[in-house]
């Protein structure tokens, strides 16, 4: 005999529907940092950590989506890629550096989804190209990303991948903001179209400002228009005075392709 549908059966079916939503979005976070909440619809914020398949092996990546994120729009996309100290596999480190570092400070300065590829000990972004883009490719899947609106970022060995992979992904981008690295000088052709914005300490001992000037003078003589800040006195690290910076934040999510 059929059960016939009552107003009291349809609230009990409605809310059990719905703990089944949050169960089911809190599994997905299973792992993730202290921090990652979820709404009715089971979306879940904050710094979440995941994995991906990288040709045949698991790969750790970390994806940052703010409390406000809403589906139904798009939104930009910025990638990180840190520096030689946070390389491993333990899907934590890139996070607590450099961007994530300023959003945690001030999440209200980021309205944007953040994806942060891990790169093993050992190596460098040069040889990992293929997280990068697994990452980026996973995260356009998951989550809704204006296409025209994903930014390069990275520090030290990453601005070094910021500018490398940002010039051999130059269909990729809106914009990069490379962060005490070099790069490719003879790069400067291709890198000539794009709004690119460089910091660097004048007091840096681990890479010297040399490598960011290079860079800058290459892309200025192929026509192009790089930003470029040098903070007196500052040493290697010249992430938390860049990605603390409103308005160098404000610049690079206004970039659209």
């Amino acid at each position: 005999m059929a059960v016939r549908s009552t107003p009291r059966l349809n609230f009990f079916k409605t809310w059990a529907a719905a703990m089944l939503a949050i169960v089911a979005g809190g599994c997905a976070t299973t792992g993730a940092p202290s921090g990652v909440k979820a709404d009715m619809a089971g979306i879940a914020t904050g710094f979440l950590t995941k994995t991906m398949d990288v040709n045949g092996t698991p790969r750790p990546y970390v994806v940052y989506v703010p409390r406000e994120y809403d589906p139904e729009k798009p939104w930009p996309l910025v990638v990180f890629l840190h520096g030689r100290g946070e390389r491993g596999d333990d899907g934590l480190q890139q996070s607590d550096v450099g961007i994530g570092h300023a959003i945690r400070k001030n999440p209200e300065r980021f309205p944007c989804i953040v994806v942060m590829p891990q790169c093993p000990d050992t190596a460098y972004w040069n040889k990992f190209n293929d997280d990068i883009t697994m990452s980026i490719t996973e995260t356009m899947r998951d989550y809704n990303i204006d296409e025209d609106r994903v930014l390069l970022t990275g520090l030290s060995m990453g601005g070094y991948g910021t500018w490398v992979y940002g010039a051999d992904h130059i269909e990729t981008f809106a914009a990069l903001m490379p962060i005490c690295g070099g790069g490719r000088p003879a790069d400067g052709p291709k890198l000539a179209n794009i709004p690119i914005w460089a910091f660097h300490g004048d007091a840096d001992e681990t890479v010297n400002i040399s490598e960011s000037q290079k860079m800058i003078d290459a892309v200025k003589k192929a026509g192009g228009k790089p930003k470029f800040t040098v903070y007196k006195g500052v040493g290697h690290n010249s992430w938390d005075d860049a990605y603390g910076d409103p308005k160098a934040i404000s610049w690079l999510l206004s970039q659209r392709r």
